[in-house]
């Protein structure tokens, strides 16, 4: 294995990293966001008010986009065993 090919898994790695956790913090954004706006309108300070609504996005979210994500990671493997079967 030369330097491009550890290049070339490490920024694979970083691409599936990019989009397993991208779309959760990507909901996470949006929910804190949509609370801030909320806040800022009905100038409610309340600090649970931040952290449950996110908490609750982000546990349905991981619900919702678990099967995505364990492919992605599966796929990502899998090229990852093959680049060590293939340097046998």
């Amino acid at each position: 294995m030369n330097g491009a090919d550890v290049i070339d898994v490490a920024r694979d790695g970083i691409w599936v990293i990019i989009m397993v956790a991208g779309p959760v913090m990507f909901i996470a954004l949006i929910v804190g966001l949509i609370v801030s706006l909320f806040q800022a309108l009905t100038q409610i300070q309340e600090m649970t008010l931040t952290f449950v609504p996110k908490i609750i996005a982000i546990f349905f979210s991981l619900l919702i986009l678990l099967p995505y994500m364990g492919d992605t990671m599966g796929a990502f493997m899998q090229r990852i065993a093959e680049r060590i079967i293939g340097l046998v």
